[in-house]
């Protein structure tokens, strides 16, 4: 049997603090070395918070009634000994909720009140606004008292037809989507919106995050969750009835709220849950699994995935083998098998990914710091030549080479000012890029959105306009290339002056790649223009509706700009930072070899005593050389599969 879920995750945290640990050790004696300049220091911070900020979100989508709110039970809180998220008859999840662990919050449950529809901030706009929301504080250790609080989240109210269609709900005009209606006409909604629960589980400490979606109607009418939180999820768990197979709400979740392309279906599991409601006592063993065999190729047909991709579980049955205890229904419930497919698919790609991100993160540390030994190294090779060429030479020689020296500084002081000019050149162009991708350009690409979005009626054409700003904003990241490679030439120029005149080291970094920016904006573009079908008519001719939607697109191109932004601004710092440190050197290394010399002239005997020096500091940077090895070394081994605790054979 593969590793669990849950075992996977473990091990992913302990790599994650080891590797923190061992970042920090190395900053440390960076800094004891003087190695550790304002590049090489915001390099490791961003290393830093790549593996420490680095989280897993598992958004389980169905439609209702399929065993969702169980399976995170079974797989996630059966250490509880009892359901934790209301999961029996009549009781089960009405609103998205999140699951995380944030240490600067309390344990507690934090529910956004439905009527904050009727408002035009987003989702994101709400969050800022803690005061908002009703708090339930937490009780980690007390599973009663927990559950207790989470079924909160399966809290509705009972309003009338007109008020359901102002928040959203029952937009569409199908028998499949009526509403039950009492004698007065009322029908029953959620009570909230969106919940959140801040929680010190062992798995969400260590960066796992959960959605937990409500059915078809409730996913359609909050914008924000189809296109953000969903297609921002590392895999989407996508949960069938196994009696039922794929009903047409079940597919209509699929073909409209999960982006269909290849990189998207490869992070996606399908469940065949309630297997359970198959085993009939008239039937044999084998026709039972013929029966599951046969939905499981249905299912997978229907939805056009890889067969393996589609896994046959009994949430209930699982989730009672595990309280009580009993191997052989856990076996038989085939939770194992969904638990190893979340660990190797899902854990294994998303640790890989990590592993490659850091492998390049160190590699490019490595090459950095170990241009600074180099530096000191040249420096103090020049310094040995020019002491060992003083050797037997009378005061006159003396004293002409420190005349040239003293030239020397004075010429390459002077050189201060082409270096000058050209970083205010570079920074010019940076402004550029920052107003290019900054807040006001995004606000006007929004109004005109929004703008065209309000008018009164059916929106004709705004899958165009939709396209229409997507090239723009694919444009505003072309330039932003184009000045950067503006940038990188001009600095490339001056470097290759700077290594000619001065044997300076200096080597522009390479530009970050715009290919991975472009792809998050055609994903974010998918996603909106898949929102725009006929199924969401009747919701987009409402004006409050259109303006949550650009709200929501607006929130995550602002992310996908700060990004591109601080990957620019990290390039431009490390170019800088390099120059900076190679300068400094220098202007220490005129000053170290004038003061050389007038000890010469000062003291008959300091000409030795001075090359004895010089060859010790030459012998302390190559054992600085070895440990910068050693530990970068240390680093890589770390990023290598076999040390996430990923089995190669399972990959």
């Amino acid at each position: 049997m593969g590793t669990s879920f849950n075992e996977k995750f473990d091990q992913h945290g302990v790599w994650r603090r080891e590797f923190a640990l061992r970042l920090k050790l190395m900053a440390q004696w960076l800094k004891d070395q003087d190695l550790l300049d304002a590049s090489v220091e915001d390099r490791l911070q961003r290393l830093q918070a790549q593996v420490r900020a680095d989280k897993v979100m598992v958004a389980f989508v169905a439609e209702f009634s399929r065993g969702k709110s169980e399976l995170i039970n079974a797989i996630f809180f059966a250490g509880y000994g009892r359901r934790i998220m209301p999961a029996s008859a009549g009781r089960t999840t009405m609103c998205p909720t999140e699951m995380g662990f944030d240490p600067e919050i309390p344990p507690c449950l934090r529910l956004l009140p439905i009527e904050t529809r009727l408002k035009p901030q987003s989702l994101m706009e709400w969050r800022m606004a803690p005061e908002k929301w009703e708090r339930t504080d937490l009780e980690v250790n007390n599973p009663k008292q927990l559950a207790e609080a989470f079924s909160k989240v399966a809290e509705t109210r009972r309003v009338t037809l007109e008020e359901a269609h102002a928040l959203g709900f029952w937009q569409r005009q199908s028998s499949e989507q009526s509403l039950l209606q009492d004698a007065q006409g009322m029908v029953d909604i959620p009570k909230w919106r969106h919940a959140l629960i801040n929680i010190a589980h062992p798995l969400l400490k260590q960066g796992l995050v959960i959605l937990d979606t409500p059915g078809l109607n409730a996913i359609g009418a909050e914008p924000e969750l189809t296109v953000s939180l969903i297609p921002q999820a590392q895999a989407v768990v996508f949960i069938l009835g196994a009696d039922t197979g794929v009903t047409q709400s079940d597919l209509s979740i699929w073909q409209e709220h999960l982006v269909e392309d290849e990189q998207d279906v490869a992070s996606r599991l399908v469940v065949l849950n309630k297997i359970d409601t198959l085993w009939d006592a008239l039937d044999s063993t084998e026709e039972i699994e013929a029966q599951i065999e046969r939905q499981r190729r249905n299912s997978a047909n229907i939805l056009r995935i890889p067969e393996k991709q589609v896994v046959a579980v009994s949430a209930q049955k699982g989730l009672i083998a595990k309280v009580t205890q009993d191997d052989e229904l856990l076996k038989r419930s085939c939770l194992a098998d969904l638990e190893d497919a979340l660990s190797r698919d899902i854990m294994g790609r998303r640790q890989k990914i990590l592993g490659a991100a850091v492998a390049r993160s160190v590699s490019a540390l490595r090459a950095e710091t170990a241009r600074f030994v180099q530096i000191r190294r040249r420096d103090l090779v020049e310094q040995l030549l020019e002491l060992k060429g003083l050797q037997g030479k009378n005061s006159p020689v003396i004293r002409n080479m420190r005349s040239r020296v003293a030239q020397e500084q004075a010429d390459f002081d002077a050189a201060g000012v082409k270096i000058h000019a050209v970083r205010s050149v570079h920074l010019k162009l940076m402004r550029e890029i920052f107003a290019l991708l900054g807040s006001v350009a995004l606000k006007g690409e929004m109004a005109q959105l929004s703008a065209a979005l309000k008018q009164k009626g059916f929106k004709v054409g705004i899958k165009r306009l939709y396209g229409d700003t997507f090239e723009r904003l694919r444009a505003n990241l072309q330039q932003v290339h184009v000045k950067g490679m503006e940038i990188h030439a001009m600095l490339a120029a001056m470097f290759l002056q700077l290594n000619t005149e001065y044997g300076f080291s200096l080597q522009v970094p390479a530009e970050p790649l715009i290919d991975p920016y472009l792809a998050d904006l055609n994903l974010i573009e998918r996603s909106h223009v898949q929102y725009l079908g006929l199924g969401n008519a009747f919701r987009l001719a409402q004006p409050e509706f259109a303006d949550r939607l650009v709200r929501a697109l607006s929130n995550r191109l602002r992310n996908v700009n700060e990004t591109v932004l601080s990957d620019i601004e990290a390039w431009s710092k490390s170019a800088a930072a390099q120059l900076d440190l190679q300068l400094r050197e220098r202007r220490k290394n005129f000053v170290r070899r004038l003061e050389a010399i007038d000890r010469i002239a000062d003291a008959s005997n300091g000409l030795d005593e001075r090359i004895a020096e010089v060859n010790l500091r030459s012998a302390e940077v190559d054992q600085v050389e070895l440990k910068l090895v050693e530990l970068t070394d240390s680093l890589m081994q770390m990023t290598k599969p076999e040390r996430f605790g990923l089995a190669l054979d399972e990959q």
